[in-house]
């Protein structure tokens, strides 16, 4: 057997392989719709609703105060009321996030520890930004997973991540306020 000859062939295979998957994140990328360049400088963060499917109360708890983490780090957002905060009512560009639990499937972190392909944990969620009068300004779905390492839970924070990054993505950030 010609070593060189087997070497050039792994060499190319690893080659196809990788323009492969180069030429599916492109596309994966080239997917995702303009930025809509919104602005807005208070949120309204609701609990999430699960109509769809049945999510743990403490999956639901998580999401929510996760969320709430997510979105005061992307800096676009001067306030960030929790559902029930009073002081959000007389806010004139008030926008309000709601979040429906759309799917849900709870995996085993043993099995993740065992093998590489099973017991992920997923959920799936459908986003809606809505303005004071009603109107959906932003609208989304998005989904958090643990697959390999990790509890349950940590899909929690990979949801809430996904939520910010949408929102990121789309909002410009408010500007300083001049002294």
């Amino acid at each position: 057997m010609n070593t060189p000859s087997l070497r050039l062939r792994s060499y190319s295979c690893a080659l196809v392989l990788l323009a492969t998957f180069a030429a599916a994140s492109a596309r994966a990328q080239d997917q995702q719709p303009a930025p809509l360049n919104l602005t807005g400088h208070t949120i309204l963060v609701k609990k999430i609703v699960s109509s769809e499917v049945k999510l743990p109360a403490a999956f639901q708890y998580a999401i929510y105060e996760y969320t709430l983490q997510e979105l005061k780090k992307s800096g676009r957002f001067q306030t960030i009321y929790r559902e029930g905060d009073s002081a959000a009512a007389g806010v004139a560009d008030l926008l309000t996030l709601e979040t429906d639990a759309t799917g849900f499937k709870e995996g085993s972190a043993r099995a993740r520890q065992v093998t590489t392909v099973a017991g992920a944990t997923t959920i799936k969620v459908h986003m809606k930004l809505i303005d004071k009068d009603g109107k959906v300004v932003l609208e989304r779905d998005v989904q958090g997973k643990v697959r390999f390492f990790g509890e349950n839970l940590r899909a929690t924070y990979a949801l809430a991540k996904s939520i910010a990054k949408v929102v990121k993505y789309n909002f410009v950030a408010p500007k300083p306020a001049k002294t």
